[in-house]
């Protein structure tokens, strides 16, 4: 006697649930160690720009030194030349930061593409669920 199609459906349901979380297990683990390996390569590039960024403030503070040198040789005394250079040097940060801080406002920050994306789908949605 063979079975009845419909007897078979409950264990073709469970079969089918079973591979569905097997694979959403597999794709987790291989989301998992793609991740685990994006934050290695990732830690290894930040400390890479960290050393960058070590030598180009020696390099700096040498091409400074040069340059109150400059200033000095040439008839202006060493304590005036140290002010002109380090008051320069002060003018141009303070430019660096305050556009730094302009760019991390809340406003530049925020992500308007996303909020009008989402306000488009709660439109949709909301006309979709009173016809």
């Amino acid at each position: 006697m063979a079975k009845h199609p419909l007897q078979d459906a409950p264990s073709l349901l469970v079969d089918s649930l079973r591979q569905f979380t097997s694979l959403i297990q597999g794709e987790l683990q291989l989301a998992r160690a793609e991740m685990s390996r994006i934050v290695t390569r990732a830690g290894i590039g930040i400390m890479f720009i960290a050393i960058a960024m070590l030598m180009a403030l020696v390099s700096l503070n040498v091409l400074a030194s040069a340059a109150v040198a400059y200033i000095a040789a040439n008839g202006v005394s060493v304590g005036l030349a140290a002010l002109i250079v380090g008051g320069i040097l002060l003018i141009t940060a303070i430019g660096f930061a305050m556009a730094g801080k302009s760019r991390l406002s809340a406003d530049a920050l925020t992500p308007e593409r996303t909020a009008d994306s989402l306000r488009s789908d709660i439109t949709a949605i909301k006309e979709a669920s009173n016809v």
